[in-house]
Parts: structure tokens; sequence; C-alpha cells
């Protein structure tokens, strides 16, 4: 087809794609419509294999047309390949545009699956863009809306080769064409059947009313009606079977509620804000023996012609498993794998939540600045802790004036030399800075311990005995670290055989005890595959404070467990 002059093929082509979209147009059923558009593939686009892999309900497609040979027809139609499959093969190869392309050296992991084929062995090809008989062009075909109607699938180009760029518009155009046609085939059996109803029913409404009751009382998934508008908004005065069952509570009992009384307390603002028609959200409602489960809530207005509005249908779904899933993958991702503790991520993310980059020290307390405020002078203190005082009507808005060495006038505590650099995106006055105790005595000031902990002889193990037996200590001594803190201490691995401890409100000596304990809770002896091996373990203690970074501060426990290690002889370090 594009072995002509480019103009000639763009002028015959568009003439055979009008040709074979205005037999689209003219089959009677959705059927005849799926068989022309394979037809129209076959005769219009110069492939000699064609099909159409339409979308069930179940969201699985099967295939519902073919053209181009009766033995593959006989052997594939009706066939169904499942949606994961089919959502693997459109993500595969390479995408032209709205096309999906697998050559044959990658198309060979698809042999296996589930989703029917006729592609056959052949020879690798002798030129750059000579089709191979395991190549695969796909043709996803979409709604107006954007869910996947089916895929259109070809084989065996007449001239041997890939399309090239004009045969794939051509391809692509026909796609979409072809998804018009099979929407608008479905609305027209949709519409026939709507027709033959009204013509047996002696009455419309009741036949609509009929119809509705069905759909609500054996709809898979959770309805209700709600009243809508006056003292009574929100109250349910109709449910069905599934959404019973969801709640473990009888219709004549959910009567007397309405989603506002069942609804999880902290998305009570969720519900609110979808009360409206369209309205979509997801959250809890309250099952009889006091659980929650997670749905997803859909609301539209069942309106009265004359009077308006007058009641709220709402569709529940059940999304327990999908929200169990997303919290799964969540925990798989902030989590080690092998002993299920926080990672080095979640570590730096907790850590670096408790610390900002403006120090402590650059706030002057509030008695001074209450003194200093009656006497007509600011004060704040410096970084390294000394008085920096600003006398009324001196510096003016900006810089700093020198006053000799200690002194000097700003107009903002930053504004002196070597002081840090002021933060000026964020709200500083809510944020409780950390503080690190004093390094030489113990004044009883309270801070955020890091204990960073790094096993002895747990190499040996891993060699003499292998990675099973290494990896039961790690779990073992994940286990002993976890029940040896309180409840909200964070005990992270960091990777390796090192972990660490965030422990907050400990004072220097409570870190002190606090590694010893856990030392002696990691010494006895571990037992593997009926043998018992022994770790011992070396923690240095670092401090967390604001003006660090969470680096900064694994980096100085590191620092301290190093030196703890080397102060210790390797006789010493085994046995703790």
């Amino acid at each position: 087809m594009e072995t002509e002059s480019e103009p000639y093929v763009r002028l015959a082509t568009l003439r055979q794609l009008h040709r074979v979209v205005a037999d689209l147009n003219t089959a009677r059923s959705l059927a005849d419509t799926l068989q022309t558009v394979v037809d129209g593939i076959v005769v219009g686009l110069g492939y000699e294999l064609a099909c159409v892999n339409l979308v069930r309900p179940d969201g699985d497609l099967v295939v519902a047309a073919f053209a181009g040979d009766p033995a593959a027809e006989a052997l594939i139609t009706g066939r169904v390949g499942s949606r994961a499959s089919w959502g693997r093969r459109l993500t595969m190869g390479e995408c032209w545009d709205g096309l999906r392309f697998i050559p044959h050296t990658e198309g060979w992991v698809l042999l296996e699956d589930d989703v029917p084929q006729w592609h056959t062995d052949g020879p690798d090809p002798r030129f750059e863009d000579e089709w191979h008989p395991e190549d695969r062009l796909y043709a996803p075909m979409y709604a107006s809306g954007g869910e996947l109607l089916g895929v259109i699938s070809v084989d065996r180009p007449r001239n041997g080769r890939r399309p090239g760029a004009w045969g794939r518009e051509a391809l692509q155009m026909y796609a979409f064409q072809a998804a018009i046609a099979i929407s608008n085939a479905r609305l027209r059996a949709n519409m026939q059947r709507a027709l033959v109803r009204l013509e047996r029913e002696q009455q419309a409404l009741r036949a609509s009313e009929e119809s509705f009751r069905q759909a609500f009382e054996y709809a898979p998934s959770g309805m209700a009606i709600a009243e809508m508008g006056g003292d009574q908004h929100g109250r349910l005065l109709r449910t069905n079977d599934a959404l019973c069952r969801l709640l473990g509570r009888p219709a004549s009992v959910l009567r007397r509620y309405s989603f506002s009384d069942l609804v999880h307390p902290e998305d009570i603002g969720t519900l609110l804000r979808t009360s409206a028609e369209g309205g979509r959200a997801e959250l809890r409602l309250g099952r009889r023996d006091g659980t929650y489960v997670w749905v997803s809530l859909r609301n539209s207005v069942v309106a009265d012609a004359a009077d308006g509005p007058r009641f709220l249908l709402t569709h529940v779904e059940d999304i327990e498993e999908r929200k169990r899933h997303e919290l799964q993958l969540a925990h798989r991702a902030s989590h080690d794998s092998l002993t299920g503790l926080p990672n080095s991520a979640e570590l730096r993310a907790r850590l670096g939540a408790r610390l900002c980059r403006r120090p402590q020290s650059a706030r002057a307390s509030a008695i001074e600045a209450l003194d200093a405020a009656y006497e007509g002078r600011e004060v704040h203190s410096g970084h390294d802790g000394h008085e920096v005082r600003v006398e009324a009507g001196g510096a003016g808005e900006h810089g700093f004036q020198p006053d000799g060495p200690d002194r000097y006038t700003a107009s903002d505590p930053f504004d002196f030399p070597g002081a840090p650099t002021a933060p000026t995106d964020g709200p500083y006055d809510h944020h409780v800075h950390t503080v690190a105790p004093a390094a030489d005595v113990d004044d009883g000031t309270k801070g955020l311990a890091v204990l960073f902990c790094d096993l002895d002889g747990f190499k040996s193990i891993n060699d003499r005995f292998g990675h099973h037996t290494g990896d039961a200590v790690l779990i073992e001594v994940a286990r002993r670290l976890t029940t040896g803190v309180r409840d909200g201490d964070t005990v992270a691995r960091l990777g390796g055989d090192e972990f660490v401890v965030l422990a907050d409100g400990l004072g220097a000596a409570d870190a002190a005890d606090l590694a010893v304990r856990l030392r002696n809770a990691i010494i006895p002896p571990i037992r593997v595959d009926g043998r018992a091996v022994r770790v011992g373990a070396s923690f240095g203690i670092g401090w967390a404070s604001c003006g660090m970074s969470a680096d900064e501060v694994l980096r100085s426990a590191d620092q301290r467990m190093y030196i703890e290690k080397r102060s210790r002889s390797k006789a010493h370090r085994r046995a703790g």
C-alpha cells in the first residue's frame, strides 16, 4: 500500500477508508458491525488477517469477529483473554501514537499467556522493516468517555512490511471510526430493546418502575434511596439486599439511619461534600459488628419533572480489598521485606519530620523577649548561644551595624556574621524544636535519641551457615529490638546488619541505659535449625537537633558507633 509515491498512496488509502467506513454505518446489529470492522481491514487496509477482541461486562476480552482465514477463525473465535494479559500487551513493545506494536523479538514472552492468538513461526526478517509472523500490531478502541471498548488485532500485511507512518495513521483512523460504529451499534441495540419493552407494556411508567426495581434490588453492589431536603435530609428510605449484606443490617433497621449516622467520624466531611448530584467519594461505613468497611459512594438525584429533585440515589461499592491492597503496597514501600521494620527511606522521613532548618538556639526565650519589650529593645539568641540585642531606633529595617565584638544592632535575628540562613518557607512559630542534651553534663534536657546499632560477628555467621541462617538472625534481632523499646519508639533496619532506634523524650543517661538494655537483649543465643548462634552489638548514640538534616544525624550516630566499636576488643564485642 506504500510502494507508490506518497501522494498517490494517501489518496488511495483515503478512498479505501471512505468505502470501508461507509460500510461500518450500514450494519444493522452489533454482530454485523463487528464482522464489518474486520472485513474492512482485510479488504481496504492491506492486511490478510484481522480480528476484534471485544471487552465483556466482566472486563475480559473475547474474540468477537475474525476475517481472513477460516481455519484460524474456527480456532479462536469466542475464546477469551483476561484483562490483565491484555493490559500487559498494551503496555509492551513500541507505542505508535494510538497503536501498540510488539516485535517478534519481544513477543516470545507472550506465547504462554491466555490471550487467543494464531501466530506461526517464521524465519528472521531479511531487512529492517520486514514483517515477521510473530510480530503483533494492536489498535485499541475507546469510547467517548475513555473506557476501552475492544482491541483490533491485525497480521500479515500484504506487502510483507511493517506499516509506515501513513499506514499506521490509516489503521488508527479506522480504529477510531470502528469504535464509534460499535458504540452506535450498542446504542441502537439498547434503543431497540427499550422500544420493544415500551411496546409490550401498557403503561410506560409502570414498566420503568419495574425495570428500576429489579436493577435496584438485584444489583450486585449496594444501592440506596435517601430523602433529599427538609428536616429528614439524608434519611435512608430504601436499601437493596447487597447493601444490607455489606453492612450486616436488615433493611428495616437501615431505614432508621442516614449515611451520616453510619459514616466513620473522620469521613463525615467527605460525605457532606458529596451530597450533590454526581458526587463521588471513598469513605468508611460502619457495620453492625462495630467494624468499618471501605466503600465508594456515587450519588445521583432522582428528579420529578414538576417538583424538582426529590430523592438521592446512592451506589455503594465495596472497595475493601482495593484499599487493603493499597495499604499493603504503601507498607511494602516503606518497610523492610525481611524484618518488617521501617526501611531506610521511612526512617529518614520520620526523622526529617521532627527537624527543621532553623536551629532552636536561634530563638529567644519568651521571658527574654518580654523583658526586652519593656526596655525598648529586642533580644534574640545567636547560633552560638550569645545574646544579640537590637536597640530601638537602631539599624532600621535592613542590615546590621557592628558595635563591638559581641554586640550587633539588627532587625533580623539571623542578620549577623556566621548566622545560619533564615528559612523563608514555613510557619516556624508552631514548630516544636528538637534539641540535644548537653554533651558534658546531664542537665535534665530531654531529646530525640538516635541509637545506631551494628551487629558484631554477623558476617561470620553468614559465611559459615549461609544466608538462610543470617536472615533468621536478623529477624530475631529485629524482634528483640522491637520488644525492648517503648510503643512510640521507632526501630528501623538501615540495611545489612545495621539497625537504628529513634527514642524521643530521653536524657543522656536514659539513652545510655537503653543502649545497654538493647545490647543485653541481643546477646543471648539465637537458635536456627537446631543450632545456637550468637551475635554482639555495638551502639552509637546520636541526638537529633533542628538545624541538622536526617543524614547528618545518622552520620553522627554512625561515627559514635564506630568509636564505641573500636574501643572494645573483638572478643568483648562478641560477648556484648
